[in-house]
């Protein structure tokens, strides 16, 4: 009988993907058992992804991708499967933090079943910032990390979660943020090994490594607990938020706040905006509720009726 053996793709480039197997704990990018897939998976249109958890078959010398185990959950940009959380990373100033932005891409969190984490760089710039954001996210049921790379303050409690997270289940995590929010300085500080082990998992995969950049997952060992980390080069809030996209249905349960209220308005097809009767104006007149956050809902949902999905694929087929 062949032997299957199961493991996590880290990396995938031009058809060759790099597979770390369940059985080895050792982080060394040279454990990757490197393969093929079934050509079966390009007739189908599918794709494995890093982070998709497959069976692989040994076929002569070599291995090939025999079947791909049900995802949780898959992105198009970042091209990632099976993310269990997504590390949302502001900062509290220089940039003026994007708010709208970040809860454009929260929702799209929520709607994959993600759990967004939000994260506040640099405090130390403005405090009365990092307060009135905690402030708002808090508010909304949200872990809420504020934290200053420059000074050190707040990343322990950071590390100290992760470390949770990750020794209760398998946690496969990216990390995102505009241009200046110190997403770069904010990972190379909680791991500092991230571009030695990007660079080995890179070398043992080098078809296609000149060309487009592709995300990856490392894992990262800690306190005797292994997590995966997604290495998405080149993409932002903005991708995520654009790739994915909500039906103004579905829109009021990507906003944690408002589910409790949900059924419970005065008007079954409420749409949350300004009906008369409505459980969650009613909620944020109580102070329950960020007025901040009810306002980008707004925006968010006009925004996707004036650019529905079959409109945007249309233009995207242009």
């Amino acid at each position: 009988m062949t032997e299957e053996i199961r493991g996590i793709i880290l990396k995938g480039v031009g058809g060759l993907y790099g597979v770390r197997p369940d059985r080895m704990q050792s982080t060394n990018a040279q454990d990757l058992i490197l393969c093929n897939a079934r050509g079966l998976f390009r007739h189908e249109s599918i794709t494995p992804l890093p982070g998709d958890e497959v069976l692989l078959q040994k076929v002569e010398d070599t291995y090939v991708i025999q079947r791909i185990l049900t995802r949780r959950n898959s992105l198009i940009r970042p091209a990632l499967a099976n993310l269990s959380h997504l590390f949302v990373v502001l900062p509290a100033a220089n940039p003026k933090p994007d708010l709208l932005m970040a809860d454009k891409l929260i929702s799209a969190a929520e709607d994959k079943e993600i759990n967004p984490v939000i994260i506040i760089n640099k405090i130390d710039m403005s405090c009365e910032s990092a307060a009135e954001i905690t402030k708002v996210y808090t508010t909304g049921g949200f872990t809420v990390f504020p934290l200053s790379c420059a000074t050190g303050e707040g990343v322990d409690a950071l590390h100290q979660y992760i470390a949770e997270e990750s020794s209760s289940g398998r946690m496969t995590a990216a990390f995102s943020g505009v241009s200046g929010a110190g997403k770069s300085t904010l990972m190379s500080v909680l791991f500092p090994n991230l571009q030695l082990k990007t660079g080995e998992i890179s070398r043992k995969i080098k078809r296609g490594r000149h060309t487009t950049r592709h995300a990856e997952l490392y894992p990262v060992e800690r306190e005797g607990t292994c997590c995966y980390i997604a290495d998405t080069p080149g993409f932002s809030m903005l991708d995520f938020a654009r790739y994915h996209s909500i039906t103004p249905e579905d829109l009021p349960y990507t906003f944690r706040e408002f589910v409790p209220c949900i059924g419970t308005c005065r008007y079954t097809k409420c749409t949350h905006t300004k009906e008369e009767g409505c459980a969650v104006l009613e909620k944020m007149a109580a102070g329950e509720l960020s007025p901040l956050r009810h306002a980008h809902y707004c925006s968010i949902l006009e925004e996707i009726k004036k650019n529905p999905p079959w409109k945007r694929e249309q233009s995207e087929r242009k």
